[in-house]
């Protein structure tokens, strides 16, 4: 399948300050460096700070071998963290290191310096949102700035040419134009990562099914969310059925999407009710709870009793 990749553009942090909010709002790990008490002559005084990632360091310490050993002591660090397996034991860390200036670190300064490493590890959480219509513009904005990494997909590049000339700065989101969508549907589910969230919202009712399905055969992405009515939902749990799928990846499925207690059917409306509810997820993730499909039916049962409410008031 060939797609066009369209990710906004930023020019890359040059200070540590600007890496540091750029790997909090991507979610990506990262090492602060801080230097500490200093004795004698050294290159940089006391809080100097730089930051290093896996793949790339912002500002600078002093430079020198000093630098270069604490830069390759911030990465054993990080891949250390990162290769624990349990993401819920991934936890910031903090060391204190020793760096005598002399011949043995190649400088001559005469000085010496403690570096403080802080680790920071977190779980990245995927959402994937299928459809780039007026929801889905109204709901990236506000997505964007949870501590996730956003996957958008949709079969029209004008809507995203459109969305990115007014969004430039989003950093933690990657556009994609598909082709031929409706057939690739499976292949693209099974191209995300493991954990990730789903949000369909397509323009197609067709393409909604086939991508539900095919979330739904995959028991590693504990988030399938649908836009919809309650009469689409039901019929697609039906065709679901006869399909073959169990009761309990039927279950699974979260439609309609969102908390239907933020009201209004506007674009901007539904966005919120939506983005609302990947807030609860993400302090249940947070708080190491888990979401089962029995609380996403009783969550279900209340939409529908709302949705009851609502129309006797109208």
């Amino acid at each position: 399948m060939s797609m066009n990749i369209n990710t906004p553009m930023q020019g890359p942090p040059t200070t540590w300050f600007d890496a540091l909010m750029r790997c909090q709002q991507q979610g990506k790990p990262y090492v602060l460096l801080t230097l500490l008490a200093t004795a004698g002559s050294t290159p940089r005084n006391g809080g100097t700070k730089m930051l290093v990632c896996d793949d790339s360091q912002f500002d600078t310490i002093g430079g020198g071998n000093l630098e270069f050993m604490a830069v390759q002591r911030a990465r054993a660090l990080l891949l250390a963290a990162l290769d624990q397996k349990n993401h819920a034991s991934l936890s910031n860390s903090q060391h204190v290191e020793h760096f005598p200036l002399s011949s043995k670190l190649g400088q001559c300064c005469g000085g010496a310096t403690n570096i403080l490493f802080e680790v920071f590890v977190q779980h990245t959480q995927h959402l994937a949102i299928f459809g780039a219509g007026h929801v889905a513009q109204a709901l990236v904005p506000i997505v964007s700035q949870m501590p996730m990494q956003l996957l958008w997909l949709d079969e029209r590049p004008a809507l995203f040419d459109q969305f990115h000339s007014a969004h430039k700065h989003i950093t933690n989101l990657k556009a994609i134009t598909t082709q031929d969508a409706l057939e690739n549907a499976a292949h693209d589910v099974a191209a995300l990562p493991a954990d990730t969230w789903l949000v369909i919202m397509t323009h197609n009712h067709q393409l909604d099914y086939a991508l539900v399905k095919a979330a739904l055969l995959r028991p590693d992405l504990p988030y399938v969310g649908m836009i919809g009515s309650q009469t689409k939902a039901r019929r697609f749990c039906t065709r679901l059925k006869h399909e073959g799928l169990s009761v309990e990846q039927i279950k699974r499925l979260v439609s309609p999407i969102g908390l239907l207690d933020v009201p209004g059917k506007e674009p901007i409306n539904v966005a919120v009710s939506i983005a609302a509810q990947l807030m609860q997820y993400l302090q249940r993730q947070q708080t190491n709870t888990q979401i089962t499909p029995t609380q996403q039916k009783q969550q279900w049962q209340q939409n529908q009793q709302l949705i009851a409410r609502l129309g006797t008031s109208s």
